[in-house]
């Protein structure tokens, strides 16, 4: 039996009218996806709330209940990957309690200097979410201090199923509401307001392929860990979820979903380029499922409303670079040529020239001469370029190989990186 109810959520509701630290985020169609999958797409725009998450809501939620039933507490404590790190420290200032953040070392570099920036201080500890949560629980060590835990916790809970109220009332028309999971604090909550509020409409959960810990837990019909989830999608790589939430997630979910982190890297790119919203791994999750057509055909989801959640947007440069790069390489537009030439003086200039000439962009461009498949007075030029696309790079080839010169192209050099 859930400890989480709708009434729950609308307190929470109630209580953020009276604060200024949680926003009400705004749906935007997204026409690129509607076309895509042929369903009425509308974004829950959840990055643009303060932090660039929704994890004030439960933050602060939970933190303004602590507060009015013990006012002696002036410390939490609380571990994250990031996101709730920021709205922990967000929602602790606020109240004027001190906190303590323990973050994996995996952490990215930008949600850490955020979360120092909230104002709390932040300790590295351990490869995994798993490790820094073990070491956040040896610092609850004075009668003073709390611990916030990132979704087991109803009063989080319960702050974040405020964004299932918001949809409804945004989106009255929504069919199938999309959710991504990682400890199912966000989901357990979204979907316990949407079933109370509109028993009709779908709440679908989303996890990537190297963190289904939800799909496993529920063929299991008990709860899976993973010690090591992999997935770029960092947000919702908890490794597990708690039995407060997935006692939620199997009361109120319709059903969930597993995508790739191929999909995740394709609508972090899509979103950016044709919606103009710049979101991370677990922020474009649900959307991610929109980009494969076996779950749009599974869900039935064409002629529906169907609203994503795009629950973050806290991306590390480096992690944003190295996505962009994977989903270039996914639709051929970096591609790594292979020019076989007489080691002499000149050919780099004369194929730079060629390639050039075909209005693509040269990235890097190396000189392989101590091959041992390569014949005595021979090199290897391999060209790291830019295109439009399929097309566009097999002009280029065609290019190279008119002038002379034998040609490989290899499209799956993201593989190796």
């Amino acid at each position: 039996m859930s400890r989480v109810t709708v009434d729950d959520v609308e307190a929470a509701a109630a209580r953020f009218a009276d604060a200024d630290i949680v926003q009400r985020t705004p749906v935007q169609r997204s026409r690129s996806l509607s076309e895509r999958c042929g369903a009425e797409v509308r974004l829950k725009m959840e990055h643009l709330q303060r932090t660039g998450s929704f994890k004030p809501r439960g933050a602060y939620n939970a933190i303004s209940r602590l507060v009015e039933a013990e006012p002696s507490v002036d410390r939490v404590v609380a571990a994250s990957a990031g996101n709730h790190a920021q709205g922990v420290a967000l929602a602790a200032t606020a109240a004027g309690l001190d906190s303590t953040i323990v973050m994996p070392e995996s952490a990215p570099g930008a949600k850490i200097e955020a979360t120092r920036s909230y104002g709390a201080d932040v300790v590295l500890e351990g490869a995994v979410f798993a490790e820094a949560m073990d070491h956040a629980r040896t610092l609850v060590d004075d009668p003073a201090t709390r611990f916030v835990h990132a979704f087991d916790d109803p009063d989080v809970v319960a702050g974040q199923g405020t964004i299932g109220m918001e949809v409804l009332e945004q989106a009255s028309d929504v069919d199938t509401v999309l959710v991504p999971v990682g400890g199912g604090g966000l989901a357990g909550g979204v979907a316990t307001a949407v079933k109370a509020r509109a028993p009709d409409v779908r709440v679908i959960g989303v996890q990537t392929e190297g963190a289904s810990t939800l799909s496993e837990s529920l063929a299991a019909g008990e709860l899976v860990t993973r010690e090591e989830p992999d997935t770029i999608a960092d947000g919702i790589a908890t490794g597990g979820m708690s039995d407060l939430t997935f006692g939620l997630l199997e009361e109120h979910l319709d059903g969930v979903v597993v995508v790739s982190d191929d999909d995740v890297a394709a609508a972090i790119l899509l979103l950016l380029e044709r919606a103009k919203q710049m979101v991370e791994g677990a922020g474009a999750t649900a959307a991610a499922a929109l980009l494969d057509d076996r779950i749009v055909d599974e869900l039935e989801l064409a002629g529906e409303t169907v609203v994503p959640l795009l629950c973050g947007g806290n991306i590390d440069i480096t992690s944003l670079q190295e996505v962009l790069t994977h989903a270039l390489v996914e639709r051929h537009q970096l591609v790594e040529l292979t020019v076989r030439i007489d080691d002499t003086p000149g050919k780099m200039g004369e194929i730079a020239t060629l390639i050039g000439g075909e209005r693509a962009n040269i990235r890097t461009v190396r000189h392989e001469r101590s091959r041992p498949d390569l014949p005595v007075g021979d090199a290897d030029l391999v060209f790291e370029v830019e295109t439009n696309g399929p097309a566009h790079m097999e002009r280029v080839v065609e290019a190279v190989r008119e002038a002379g010169y034998a040609v490989a192209s290899r499209t799956d050099i993201g593989s190796d990186r």
